[in-house]
């Protein structure tokens, strides 16, 4: 997968112009709206699924570009990159084609949070995008910008006020027709652009401005709830200008760990890896925002209206938040070739020249350059919860968000969104019934049932601990989690990932199964594994799967001891440490679903008082239910913002709280009773708290 050439940009171009020229005599199945991560997702997914797809961007050049960050994946980002990879989704192959350090994040956690992540060269991961869509069939791409949503009267058979058309092209007399549209429009949605006291439209420097017209129809035509948010890029640094060796190297992983299923290796050899740096702010900087802050329209709005956002935070932000702390910035590779350095951590709005003298404040940085000045984005969003879980805007019949449009921030979230609404778009188009991603089963089904059950009121990122189940949702199985059904039940996976999916999942059900099989006693044990630390007192049957939970066995140390049965499964060593470890606790939790999707019918007590009751609940889901007071276990779980970690510790406190009741005495049920954990159940330490 990894040894594909690449046509130059010229080429792609050429195909996309001789495309368009086709556009005026052609209907399309889906339209996608916007180039970015979402959009590039979304209209390879529709295409896969069998749409004929014509995606939409203002500027071809900038299809597939990495806008912000050159760097993909991280604690929670990454699961979800290797998710959308699993649904057969771009992003986690162009990643190891493009990647220049790779590194897995919280390595001394638990591999349930592991983070991959890598730094990327920004010219190679756009190349390659733009490959891929260029030999995806049912896939035209169009440079433009749309005016309008072409709407009409809707399907009296379906749920909705109006029904998407297709659209206005900018230049107003070219219209398209579709059956579903779409719109990954970024930050470019009525875009303003901020830099010190100048504010000026736009989503992105250097781009041509979004048409008003696009918000317009979506609030006034459509009637939707818009609401508007910030964001931020930091300065780009000219490298020769840092002195380096007055910040902390970083070195990748020495042997860099692929995001796609597909790949055994990254393109990019180990040796030939580049390094980050690590440095901090010093009380300089924190002297320069405070002097500039007259010169700073944007923090002035962001202070006295929306704020100080808890993710991605600008520099000034964080300086006026917590005074007198140092700060981390990464100093990051742009690319093999590339002379500029992403500064991670000094996202800035102030004018340039004052930009320039912060952060020659950092030692590090002392005699550094400015290439291109950091600037503040503030652009409109449409508040997520008028959407489906399948991402269709509920009020108008095949309409799609995805990415930043729906509130969301980084290149992940919004690549989850784009496939899925991708996905959708087409089965809308092709008369297929719509699907949804459970929360228990997917991170990109948490992201999306947050998103519409919830909302947002900032920008919102992806973190382990929003999954209640995540040790069952793995790095590691996000190809047996999900490719399976991507293909079966789905349509948007090739035959070519499915059968590698199901090889893979067939011995690996072998090699458990082989462990499973082999059964000795711990004296046994101890004699095959003497440094083993295998408690003498114990004295019983272990099962290879048992022994292989201990921290100091590895499946290769099993293996050279049983190699008839174990050394033909070696290639997935890793894989069976990490089900061997976890299975435990991911029985407690299929166990904890099954028993929540049985006890729906569950009465609930009236009198519960869900402020002061003894379980952890957070004090959202506590307010939600002592406001809506649901009758049954089963109206509970149907509430907006009510977690599956909350279920589990209502039913656990009801169930509890009546059997002790009926043991200890006939009086009526009280709310009040104070147990033990013991008497609640409570989960296994490692799964969320609501």
């Amino acid at each position: 997968m990894l040894t594909k050439k690449l046509p130059p940009l010229q080429s792609f171009l050429s195909l996309v112009s001789r495309r368009g020229s086709h556009l005026a005599r052609q209907q399309y199945d889906v339209i996608v709206v916007g180039g970015g991560h979402a959009g590039t997702e979304a209209a390879a997914a529709a295409a896969r699924v069998g749409a004929e797809t014509l995606l939409v961007s203002q500027k071809i050049q900038t299809i597939g570009a990495l806008s912000c960050n050159p760097s993909l994946g991280g604690v929670g980002k990454g699961q979800l990159v290797k998710e959308v990879d699993a649904l057969d989704g771009l992003c986690g192959r162009a990643g190891d084609w493009a990647g220049i350090h790779f590194s897995i994040l919280n390595r001394r956690k638990g591999p349930a949070v592991w983070g991959p992540r890598a730094q990327l060269d920004r010219q190679r991961y756009r190349e390659f995008i733009q490959s891929e869509l260029l030999s995806t069939p049912r896939l035209t791409v169009l440079e433009g910008s749309v005016e309008e949503l072409l709407v009409s009267e809707p399907n009296p058979e379906e749920p909705g006020h109006h029904i998407v058309t297709g659209i206005r092209l900018a230049n107003g007399s070219h219209l398209i027709s579709a059956s579903s549209v779409v719109l990954t429009t970024g930050t470019f949605l009525s875009g303003s652009l901020f830099l010190g006291q100048s504010m000026s439209p736009g989503g992105r420097i250097g781009d041509a401005p979004s048409s008003a017209g696009l918000s317009q129809t979506l609030r006034e035509r459509l009637g939707l709830r818009i609401g508007r948010l910030r964001t931020g890029t930091p300065p780009r640094i000219v490298k020769d200008s840092v002195d380096l060796s007055l910040a902390h190297v970083h070195p990748p992983d020495s042997h860099p760990t692929p995001f796609s299923f597909l790949n055994t290796h990254t393109r990019c050899k180990p040796e030939e890896q580049l390094p980050c740096y690590l440095t901090y702010t010093t009380p300089g900087v924190e002297r320069v925002v405070r002097e500039s802050l007259h010169l700073n329209c944007h923090i002035q709005q962001e202070t006295k209206v929306f704020g100080c956002h808890r993710y991605c935070p600008s520099i000034e932000s964080r300086v006026l938040r917590f005074p007198g702390r140092q700060h981390q910035v990464w100093l990051e590779p742009e690319g093999v070739t590339s002379d500029l350095l992403y500064p991670q951590g000094l996202s800035m709005t102030m004018p340039p020249d004052v930009q320039l003298r912060l952060i020659r404040e950092i030692p590090a940085m002392h005699r550094a350059e400015i290439h291109t000045p950091g600037y503040g984005v503030q652009y409109d969003f449409v508040c997520p919860t008028q959407l489906s879980p399948a991402l269709q805007v509920k009020s108008t019949q095949g309409l799609f968000l995805a990415g930043q449009i729906n509130g969301t921030t980084g290149y992940e979230e919004a690549a989850a969104q784009g496939l899925w609404a991708g996905v959708n778009a087409a089965r809308w188009a092709l008369s297929m019934p719509p699907v949804a991603l459970s929360r228990t089963e997917s991170y990109i089904g948490v992201l999306i049932d947050d998103l519409v059950s919830r909302g947002v009121t900032e920008p919102y990122r992806m973190f382990t601990s929003r999954a209640e189940f995540r040790t069952s949702l793995r790095p590691d199985n996000a190809d047996l989690r999900l490719t399976l059904k991507g293909f079966e039940e789905v349509g948007c996976v090739s035959t070519l990932r499915y059968q590698e999916a199901v090889r893979v999942r067939d011995s690996l059900q072998d090699a458990l199964a082989a462990l499973q099989a082999l059964s000795l006693s711990t004296h046994n044990w101890r004699k095959k594994f003497p440094d083993m630390r295998m408690s003498e007192a114990k004295s019983t049957l272990l099962t290879g799967m048992d022994v292989l939970q201990y921290n100091d066995v590895s499946f290769e140390m099993l293996a050279s001891a049983f190699p008839e049965c174990l050394l033909p499964h070696v290639e997935f060593s890793q894989r069976l440490k990490i089900e061997a470890v976890y299975r435990p606790h991911c029985n407690l939790q299929k166990k904890e679903i099954e028993r929540i999707q049985k006890e729906e019918n569950m009465s609930l007590p009236q009198d519960i008082d869900y402020l002061s009751l003894p379980v952890s609940l957070s004090q959202e889901v506590r307010e939600i239910l002592d406001r809506v007071r649901p009758s049954t276990l089963g109206a509970a779980t149907r509430l907006q913002g009510i977690t599956p970690a909350a279920i589990v510790h209502l039913l656990n406190y009801v169930r509890h709280t009546g059997q002790k009741e009926r043991r200890t005495s006939k009086r009526p049920w009280r709310a009040h009773s104070t147990l033990t954990e013991r008497e609640l159940g409570r989960t296994q330490p490692n799964s969320h708290v609501s």
